[in-house]
C-alpha cells in the first residue's frame, strides 16, 4: 500500500465498499424478484453473488487500501497497532460513506426509490449473539489467513462470509458500515433501523472476542 497516496487509498475504500453494497442489496432485489416468494432461493442467490463479489473486491483492491471495507476490520488493525487512529478515522468514515452510496445505487438500478427506511426487523438476543459469532469467525480468518497464506486472504474471506450467510440466523452482517447502510433499503436484504444498534453491539463484541481469542492463538511463543 506504500505505493498510493492516502486519498487513493481512502478512494478504494469508498468505492469497494459501495461496490460490496450494491451487490448484497441488488442482487437480494434480484433475487426475492425471480424467486416467487421463496426466501430460501432469494438468499442462495444474495449469498453467491456476495461472496463471489468479495473475491474479486478483495483481490482487486487489496493492494491499493489493504480492501478492508469493514469498520470492525479497521479497528482490529487499530487494536493490533496496525495502522494509525486518524487512519482508522477515515477509512471508517470512507467505508460508511460508500456503503450508503451502494445502497443507492443498487436502488437506482433495479427502478426502487432512492431514499428509503427498512422496515425488516431483526431482532432478538439470538440475533445479536449470531453477528458477534459472524465477526468474531470474520476476524479470525482474517487475521489467520493474513499470516499463514496472504495471497488466500480474498478467496477465504468470500468463502467464509458464503458459508456465515447460512450458518448464522442473523446471516452475517459482520459489518457495523453494512448494517448502518442496510437499514436504509425495504428490500430483501434491509434491516429495521430500530434492529440495527443490536447488531453494531453483537459486532463490537465479536470484534473484541475475535482480536484477544486470535490475537493469542497466532502469537508466537517469542512474540507472546
Amino acid at each position: 500500500m506504500t505505493g498510493f497516496s492516502f486519498g487513493r487509498r481512502l478512494a478504494s475504500e469508498g468505492l469497494g465498499t459501495a461496490l460490496l453494497l450494491a451487490v448484497v442489496v441488488g442482487s437480494g432485489i434480484m433475487g426475492q424478484r425471480l424467486s416467487g416468494g421463496n426466501d430460501a432461493l432469494a438468499l442462495l442467490g444474495n449469498t453467491l453473488s456476495t461472496g463471489a463479489a468479495l473475491v474479486v473486491l478483495i483481490t482487486l483492491f487489496g493492494p491499493i487500501s489493504g480492501a478492508q471495507f469493514n469498520p470492525a476490520v479497521t479497528l482490529a488493525l487499530l487494536a493490533r497497532r496496525e495502522i494509525t487512529p486518524g487512519t482508522a478515522l477515515a477509512y471508517i468514515a470512507a467505508q460508511v460513506a460508500g456503503a450508503v452510496l451502494g445502497v443507492w445505487i443498487a436502488h437506482a438500478m433495479f427502478a426502487e426509490p432512492i431514499l428509503q427506511v427498512s422496515t425488516k426487523l431483526r431482532a432478538g438476543p439470538s440475533q445479536m449473539f449470531a453477528e458477534a459469532v459472524a465477526t468474531f469467525g470474520l476476524i479470525g480468518t482474517i487475521l489467520g489467513v493474513n499470516r499463514f497464506r496472504p495471497d488466500f486472504t480474498a478467496v477465504a474471506v468470500g468463502l467464509y462470509i458464503t458459508s456465515a450467510y447460512w450458518f448464522t440466523a442473523s446471516t452475517s452482517f459482520a459489518n457495523p458500515a453494512v448494517t448502518l447502510a442496510r437499514a436504509l433499503t425495504d428490500s430483501f436484504a434491509g434491516i429495521a433501523p430500530a434492529s440495527a444498534p443490536g447488531f453494531i453491539l453483537g459486532q463490537l463484541v465479536g470484534l473484541g472476542a475475535g482480536v484477544a481469542v486470535f490475537g493469542w492463538l497466532l502469537a508466537s511463543d517469542a512474540e507472546a
